[in-house]
């Protein structure tokens, strides 16, 4: 009998992925069922065969699991810059400043505070499982973020909208919060002893850093791609594989100078798409970004289901497991809905914004660059009540995100951006 190895076991399963990753978008298209559902139930059963495959310890490899998950995020922060058509500005944005400057500390409070009085966590553990599950998801959201980029500024609804840009901006925006947690368990909870550098450093500089230093990135690549002479400009090549120099340079460029490289992606992204808005050149970064991506996520989600079954919930409690029921149900969509009373859009269109707040690959991340960085003693706990929220999350906005938003698009509830003042004939709000 010819023995197996498991590496030649993890090629195919790999292969098998990526040609399903193919495959599933196309067959579950408007259907009440998501890639990340069929992933995840795939990796589960995949890592339950007797066929040798090691099974994932993200505690055990906390370096590489943080590795991965960067790689993952930042690729998805890319192709979400890239895709919002929607200019930036404060008034046209306002949906984005209301979820990231309102709902996010209010979610990140509630889970801390929760985490703390109902779960037994200790300060540090607590501040660390709200910061981890403050961010939004760009990597499995697909299903409510907005389509390609086009050359239409006003085509995209509110709902996918705020979803989109939320998802790119509060994966750099909840860092903050991690290194206050990473402070307090190396330190103390005394503020005295952390608060004024936390202030000055992981919250000022690095978020200046981030904001501003993606923007030069982003301009400076824009030059080159669309304004270089013609011999050197690189959108005529339409290579789509510059969509990873981009990534990795913003994001490489901005963590040597100590800001948010999270940020920078995604501001670097933005910047590139504001250079030559209409350009054909954007689609084809964004579409090869989005395979990447794509494949990325079937990895992760393998490696999930196969930590999963491999006991990654044990350690959890009914106190930690009704803390993260309580983000899902309770804490992300009421936070949601009172950030939004006041900004575009109808009050279904408010409701489903706040709603589906997916959490993902971004909480993971979090969890485990903090574990590199500091003992919490309670690692295990958080690490388990992060798994039950992911899953719940992915299987139920999985299941519920192609009705839902079918149901708003039949129904005429979708509000797009507003027309410019110059623009007093362009119509408001279409239905699909």
């Amino acid at each position: 009998m010819v023995a197996v190895e498991p590496v030649d076991v993890a090629f195919a399963v790999v292969g098998l992925g990526a040609l399903l990753a193919g495959i599933l978008p196309r067959m579950l298209e408007r259907r009440p069922l998501s890639m990340p559902i069929a992933f995840l139930g795939l990796g589960m059963l995949v890592f339950l065969l007797p066929i040798g495959l090691p099974m994932p310890e993200p505690l055990e490899h906390r370096v590489f699991a943080t590795h991965l998950t960067e790689i993952g995020v930042i690729v998805a922060l890319m192709g979400a810059g890239l895709k919002i058509d929607r200019p930036l500005s404060w008034a046209r944005w306002s949906s984005t400043w209301r979820l990231l400057a309102i709902a996010m500390p209010l979610c990140i409070a509630a889970v801390a505070l929760l985490g703390w009085w109902w779960a037994g966590l200790v300060p540090a553990a607590a501040l660390l499982l709200g910061a981890a599950l403050a961010p939004t998801d760009p990597v499995l959201a697909a299903d409510v973020q907005v389509g390609e980029p086009n050359d239409v500024e006003d085509a995209e609804d509110e709902v996918r909208f705020a979803l989109t840009s939320e998802a790119g901006l509060n994966d750099g925006l909840a860092f903050p919060f991690v290194y206050a947690a990473i402070a307090i368990a190396t330190t103390s909870l005394a503020p005295s002893d952390w608060l004024l550098r936390w202030l000055s450093v992981d919250v000022f500089y690095k978020v200046a850093v981030g904001v501003a230093g993606g923007w030069v990135i982003g301009w400076l690549l824009g030059k080159l791609f669309f304004r270089a002479p013609s011999e050197f400009r690189l959108a005529r090549h339409s290579e789509g594989f510059l969509a990873l120099a981009a990534t990795f340079l913003a994001y490489g460029l901005i963590e040597l100078v100590g800001g948010y490289g999270f940020l920078a992606v995604f501001v670097a992204a933005r910047a590139i798409r504001a250079a030559e808005r209409t350009h054909e050149f954007h689609a084809v970064l964004h579409d090869f970004a989005e395979q990447v991506e794509r494949l990325l996520t079937v990895m992760l989600l393998l490696l999930f289901g196969g930590a999963v079954v491999n006991g990654l919930l044990v350690p959890l409690t009914w106190p930690a497991a009704l803390v993260g029921l309580s983000l899902v149900f309770v804490v992300r969509p009421l936070a949601g809905w009172l950030a939004l009373r006041g900004a575009p859009g109808r009050p279904a269109e408010h409701w489903v914004i706040a709603v589906f707040g997916i959490r993902g690959v971004g909480s993971f991340y979090y969890l485990a660059y903090a574990t590199t960085k500091a003992d919490f003693p309670q690692a295990k706990l958080v690490w388990a009540t992060v798994g039950l929220v992911v899953i719940v999350s992915v299987v139920l906005h999985g299941v519920a995100a192609t009705p839902v938003m079918q149901l708003l698009d039949r129904a005429g509830q979708r509000t797009v951006d507003p027309p410019p003042p110059s623009a007093p004939d362009r119509p408001a709000v279409t239905s699909a």
